[in-house]
């Protein structure tokens, strides 16, 4: 009897077996969907997360998931125990060999505050990119939905969202059928900057009952001529700066005696980090928003 072929296929065994078991053991992985509607396939035991964002890492916190912060950017200081993370960077540049140091399984980034270019580095790192992209304050709770999605805090995230729609509901109620003011929201004087059409803040005004005077523009923070300002005559203006520069902005307003605005003396300073931040307090900060228009009206 001819053993060779017998001998040579139990000789093989162990090898099937290895292979067999590389398969099995092989990490299992989840893919979810991020604001962008792109699929983000992750570890499923997914939790060594860098946000690149002071947003989105409020909004990690805010659906339970603080827990698997091991990174952040400059100025990301919402909650308090954001202080203790590691910071790779800010909004013009990122340390790409710390942010390898720290392994993430997946980086959440915001789609206006991250460039393309970056991503797309990062992507090509082989490290999965989440992105958040709120474009309207009634957008938040949703966004916070599906990110806890991705970190496996579905209960918790859910909770978080019901509570923003209901505040978003009881201030849509409040403000709704008040007398409508025309805005022009100045977030930066010489060249002027303002918020177009397409900005966060514009739906924030319209859900306080006003109306963004450069609405018609697409780009998200468009510089305009002040002649444009003048000819929009805007019933208010809110000059979003620190106080000693929205004095010296509200003053070259006032040299335009023919403005609504500068006749009604509807010249006012407003700042409010959680609405630039553009975490879940945006709705709390639209809420602030809000009262400062009313006490306008």
């Amino acid at each position: 009897m001819n053993l060779r072929p017998l001998l040579a296929a139990t000789a093989a065994l162990p090898l099937f077996a290895t292979l067999a078991g590389a398969a099995t053991a092989a990490p299992a992985t989840r893919t979810v969907r991020d604001d962008t509607q792109l699929d983000v396939t992750v570890a499923a035991d997914s939790c060594r997360i860098v946000s690149l964002a002071p947003g989105t890492t409020a909004m990690l916190y805010a659906v339970g998931a603080g827990k698997c912060l091991v990174g952040t950017i400059a100025y990301s200081k919402e909650p308090a125990e954001a202080a203790a993370l590691t910071v790779v960077g800010d909004a013009e540049t990122l340390d790409f060999e710390q942010l390898l140091t720290l392994r993430p399984s997946v980086v959440v980034v915001a789609v206006d505050v991250v460039q393309r270019v970056r991503i797309d580095r990062i992507r090509a790192l082989g490290i999965p990119v989440y992105q958040v992209h709120v474009k309207r304050v009634a957008g938040m709770p949703e966004s916070l939905r599906r990110l806890g999605q991705l970190t496996n805090t579905a209960a918790a995230a859910e909770a978080g969202a019901r509570k923003l729609d209901a505040d978003l509901e009881r201030i849509a109620a409040t403000y709704r059928g008040r007398a409508n003011l025309r805005v022009l929201y100045q977030i930066w004087d010489q060249p002027i900057y303002t918020i177009g059409g397409q900005h966060v803040i514009t739906d924030a005004l319209q859900l306080c009952g006003a109306t963004n005077v450069f609405a018609e523009l697409s780009t998200a923070a468009p510089a305009v001529t002040r002649e444009a300002a003048v000819l929009r005559n805007p019933d208010l203006i809110l000059v979003s700066a620190p106080p000693e520069s929205a004095a010296s902005w509200i003053a070259e307003w006032r040299r335009i005696p023919t403005l609504r605005a500068v006749q009604a003396g509807k010249l006012v300073a407003y700042a409010d980090e959680r609405m630039d931040r553009m975490g879940p307090s945006l709705v709390d900060a639209t809420e602030g928003l809000c009262k400062v228009i009313d006490a306008a009206r």
